[in-house]
């Protein structure tokens, strides 16, 4: 077993329902669910597939970098 890491997502509502989840450190990796915890599962397993599969083919994973910026929203 590998060593345990910690990923935030963004769970985004979607109007026909369910959600669209994105993981912002790793670019590459996106999913959806029905239910909250369904795309909670979906995220978890896209991450550990994502990784399995760079660290299978030899590539780095390609992590993105997180900013802030404030705007002026009306």
């Amino acid at each position: 077993m590998g060593k345990l890491e910690e990923f935030e997502i963004i769970l985004t509502p979607q109007p026909e329902g369910g959600f669209t989840v994105t993981v912002p450190e790793l670019p590459d990796v996106t999913t959806e669910g029905d239910t909250r915890e369904q795309a909670i599962d979906m995220a978890r397993e896209a991450i550990e597939s994502y990784l399995e599969s760079v660290a299978d083919l030899g590539y780095p994973v390609r992590r993105g970098i997180r900013e802030h910026v404030t705007v002026c929203a009306s």
